[in-house]
């Protein structure tokens, strides 16, 4: 970390460290909570809304392409107007689309606002990334987001308990009215949020301009190794998420609340990955450890979905495939963080942008055929063994630096 970040550092005082900590988890547990939490009520919402099972994920796609398109431009805007007024802007556009997501008449209109509350809700994931690296370099960095990955993890763990539970008392729009006051809750939040990006710091040039910062990164060629290692360690996610309802409940046969308890242990293992991986002297070894493990437990459930078909393998194996995204989670982020640091806002939401995208892209396609068992088993095969593609080469290019 340099002289500056630790001056940075320093002038917080350990409440304001505390309040960044979890303020910039929040922000980034945005994600796992506009797809989450209403993940119990999507085989009943099906019926609610008289349509198939198939358009009702839709909602969980649009949301995650909203998620994706809204950091393309938050980052940027960030790095010219600053992170706060940024974020305050992405808040209302979040809480406004939440209402109208609870009134929504049709599965139409619903999946419509699910993209534009996405859309908000981008604006804090792509900005935890932006503050922590505004303040943080380096393994020090790599500790900040563990930190909030571990904090992270309590949402896909609370998410779907929550939301099973509101289900049933209120129906899926009191799930709504929830992620409504938590985005209320992060804009009273922001009153406390000091500034990170200094305007002596911040881009000075034409918005316009502002955005030729892609192709200046699409040229970086081992920023995008450590962006596609991370998009195909969301895609073993995403796949994940999308399928886990239909599979625990009507493959398995649990109830929502079951579902929401066993997906909650499962989330576990992201902040468990998140936390174990500082335990590598290099992030790139993290990644390598992290993307092979998944690639292992695939092939894993593979078999035992063909030989054995039980839950208690389905289970555990999934449990260890996400303490694995975990190790791939931190060391990607921290990785592209660093090699993007001269465009920090823009780096960030190219980042987070394509992670999104990958979820968005396999989200659909998990229920192509006739099992969605074994069509998302496949699914996570394939994103795992590409993102050990990526995360051997990320090691190679690691290996060779530190020989030079």
């Amino acid at each position: 970390m340099s002289n500056k970040d630790s001056q940075t550092t320093a002038s917080f005082g350990r409440g304001y460290f505390i309040f960044l900590i979890i303020f910039l988890g929040m922000l980034s547990a945005f994600g796992p909570f506009v797809t989450d939490m209403y993940l119990p009520t999507l085989p009943s919402m099906a019926e609610i809304f008289a349509t198939t099972p198939s358009m009702v994920q839709m909602g969980l796609a649009t949301s995650m392409l909203g998620l994706a398109v809204g950091q393309i431009f938050f980052g940027p805007l960030s790095d010219k107007f600053g992170r706060k007024k940024v974020l305050v802007s992405a808040m209302i556009l979040f809480a406004i689309s939440t209402i109208v997501c609870v009134y929504s008449p049709t599965i139409e209109v619903f999946n419509l606002s699910r993209f534009l509350q996405g859309l908000g809700g981008s604006g804090g994931i792509v900005l935890s990334r932006s503050v922590a690296t505004d303040c943080y370099s380096g393994r020090e960095l790599a500790k900040m987001l563990a930190i909030i990955g571990a904090v992270n993890g309590i949402a896909p763990v609370t998410a779907p308990v929550i939301g099973g539970v509101v289900a049933g008392a209120v129906g899926w729009q009191g799930i709504f009215w929830i992620l409504f006051g938590i985005g209320m809750a992060i804009l009273a939040m922001c009153l406390v949020f000091r500034e990170s990006l200094p305007s002596e710091r911040r881009y000075t040039g034409t918005i316009a301009s502002l955005m030729s910062g892609f192709p200046k990164l699409f040229r970086m060629k081992f920023f995008m190794v450590y962006v596609l290692l991370y998009g195909f360690g969301c895609g073993v996610l995403f796949s994940y998420i999308s399928s886990a309802s239909f599979i625990i409940q009507n493959y398995f046969g649990f109830s929502e609340l079951g579902f929401s308890l066993i997906f909650g242990v499962n989330a576990l293992g992201i902040g468990v990955g998140s936390a174990l991986s500082l335990k590598f002297r290099k992030m790139s070894n993290a990644a390598l450890f992290g993307a092979g493990g998944a690639a292992v437990a695939a092939v894993l459930q593979l078999a035992s979905h063909l030989l054995l078909d039980v839950f208690i393998c389905y289970e555990v194996l999934t449990f260890i495939t996400l303490v694995c995204v975990g190790f791939i989670f931190t060391a990607a982020t921290t990785l592209a963080m660093d090699e993007g640091r001269a465009m920090v806002g823009t780096a960030s939401a190219l980042f987070g942008a394509t992670g999104f995208l990958f979820g968005g892209l396999v989200s659909p396609l998990v229920s192509v055929g006739g099992n969605i068992m074994t069509t998302t088993v496949i699914m996570i095969l394939i994103c795992a063994l590409a993102a050990l593609l990526f995360a051997t080469i990320s090691a190679v290019h690691a290996k060779k630096v530190s020989a030079a």
